[in-house]
């Protein structure tokens, strides 16, 4: 009760704090006291896990409808491609403006700017990796739940989110962590002429930068690793070994996962009054009130909820048609006049320059990080001290490296246009990384000793189980990295530290530039272009790969 009370009375301690009285020409400076990083840590911490429960509810939301609606996936994928691929920045250059104009003189407009880049640097690897968890979900687990005669929230909650936990709890901790690799670009804004830097962990990294203070820069980094590391073990870790729960296996694993804190909360007494007090018997309640229901009365409350449904749905998307009609015809009278075809054709090079480093960045992740995602999942042991580790590496901003890596580029006169290959594959790798011991850990114990009856070892064993088992975990991780690099370039292309600044030929370099100088045709130019390369790339690649993975890799 006390650690409830203790978050709670945290809740409101930090969060008082957004909304204060916020004036863009008179931003008071950060102080870069090491005694004030535990506020700056707090605040950052609401904010991500703020944005992380609207990333989960939207991507269960989102991913749910995906899978179960042919005409809804038709329309739903190919936004998804497009979101992930818009830069944090790019949204930033939209929101802040509005957010502000909806909050004025209140930092509050500021912070849900801050929050929905945070939002978009968590959510699409989510909803892709529930989406396919749903459609790879065993046929004689749909039969057995269709024979059984379960209504569709008794199916979601027994049968789909059971069968999609593992996957989901570790692209939750992806997706956590590439919130913390954009904080510092969410919570110090440079777009439109304006700089705000919202007090957090995060705006602390960018003005140590800026000015070279090691000092800073070193507290910093030892704040977020505590970070990193007490989410892990009261958070992740947890959910991990409740989720071992529902593995579709006939035969438990020797080793499952564990957890002190897992431990602790089932021996917690509170957590069984509550059940024993209020949750069950609100569940027999309304099982009660459903079992009075007049004969007939059921099926006709479900065809008008279900009615209501669809017209609400109508409505919400004549409503999002409008507004998306009102930005296209805004953004091109923004390009008329001001885009030429040798500028686009420029672009679109630059463009292409970005696409051979995502390319390779995907590649070489893929060679090297496959073989350890396996050997991580498949050992349990192994995962509770590389797990962490995993999560360090995931969500340390690609600009704290810049220390050492700018001045290796420097001292080895290593040309921008190939570093910058390393410092997209530091942001993006993990995706591949988490989905394969995702795929790993998912692969069914009886599967293993069957594997071992018939002696299998070496190349035959990955070839017959490990790569059929973890291939569709790798086709999301690979088309979010892929996704996710387009995003990172931004950061990637563009290195400085204490006065020195190496800068890439790309796409990301070039939105950078133009975020930062205002200059809005060719922000809506080199987004648009980026999400063009990455829409034609999930089209003609990823795609068919998700769904030779549904039709061939399928557990059933």
């Amino acid at each position: 009760m006390l650690v409830l009370l203790g978050l709670l009375w945290s809740t409101l301690h930090f969060g008082r704090g957004m909304f204060v009285r916020f004036d863009p020409a008179a931003m008071p400076v950060l102080d870069r006291s090491p005694w004030q990083i535990p506020y700056y840590a707090g605040r950052t911490l609401l904010r991500m896990w703020m944005a992380f429960a609207c990333s989960l509810l939207f991507a269960v939301g989102v991913g749910y409808l995906a899978a179960k609606n042919l005409r809804a996936r038709a329309l739903i994928l190919p936004a998804l491609d497009v979101l992930q691929s818009v830069p944090v920045l790019g949204f930033l250059s939209i929101t802040v403006t509005g957010f502000m104009a909806l909050f004025p003189g209140r930092l509050l407009g500021v912070e849900c700017a801050a929050l929905f880049a945070i939002f978009t640097g968590q959510v699409w690897n989510m909803a892709f990796g529930f989406y396919h968890s749903m459609v790879t979900i065993p046929a004689d687990l749909q039969e057995a739940a269709s024979t059984y005669g379960l209504t569709r929230w008794q199916r979601f909650r027994t049968v789909e989110l059971p069968a999609s936990a593992h996957s989901l709890i570790w692209n939750s901790m992806m997706s956590f962590g590439g919130g913390w690799f954009f904080v510092a670009q969410s919570e110090a804004i440079s777009v439109m002429n304006k700089d705000i830097k919202l007090p957090g962990l995060g705006s602390y990294m960018a003005q140590a930068l800026e000015l070279g203070d090691r000092s800073a820069a070193g507290w910093a980094v030892v704040a977020m690793i505590g970070l990193i590391l007490a989410s892990d073990q009261l958070v992740w870790r947890p959910l991990l070994a409740w989720a071992d729960k529902f593995k579709i296996e006939l035969t438990e694993s020797a080793a499952p996962a564990t957890s002190w804190v897992y431990g602790l909360l089932r021996r917690t007494q509170v957590f069984a009054w509550l059940g024993e007090r209020l949750w069950r018997p609100l569940a027999d309640r309304a099982w009660r009130a459903a079992a009075t229901l007049p004969a007939g009365a059921a099926p006709l409350r479900a065809v008008r909820s279900r009615r209501l449904w669809q017209a609400a749905v109508a409505l919400a998307a004549l409503w999002l048609g409008w507004e998306v009609l009102q930005g296209l015809w805004a953004a091109a009278q923004a390009l008329q006049g001001a885009l030429t075809w040798a500028r686009l054709g420029h672009v679109v090079w630059l463009g292409l320059l970005t696409f051979a480093r995502v390319a390779a960045m995907t590649v070489l992740a893929t060679l090297v990080w496959t073989p350890v995602g396996v050997w991580i999942g498949s050992q349990p042991r192994v995962a509770r001290f590389a797990q962490p580790l995993a999560q360090i590496g995931a969500s340390f901003p690609v600009n704290m490296t810049f220390p050492i890596l700018v001045g290796w580029f420097v001292a080895g006169q290593v040309p921008m246009n190939w570093g910058s290959i390393a410092l997209i594959a530091m942001g993006t790798q993990w995706y591949i990384l988490f989905n394969v011991v995702a795929g790993a850990m998912a692969i069914p114990n009886d599967l293993h000793e069957a594997a071992r009856v018939y002696g299998l070892r070496g190349w035959s064993r990955w070839r017959t189980l490990i790569l059929p088992a973890i291939f569709p975990y790798w086709v999301t991780g690979a088309c979010t990295a892929a996704g996710g690099a387009w995003n990172a370039s931004i950061v990637a292309e563009v290195a400085s530290w204490n006065g020195t600044t190496l800068q890439a030929d790309g796409l990301g370099a070039y939105i950078a530039q133009v975020t930062k100088s205002g200059d809005t045709p060719m922000i809506i130019t080199g987004i648009a272009v980026m999400s063009l390369f990455v829409v034609s790339t999930n089209k003609l690649l990823w795609r068919r790969l998700y769904a030779y993975a549904e039709r061939r890799f399928k557990l059933d």
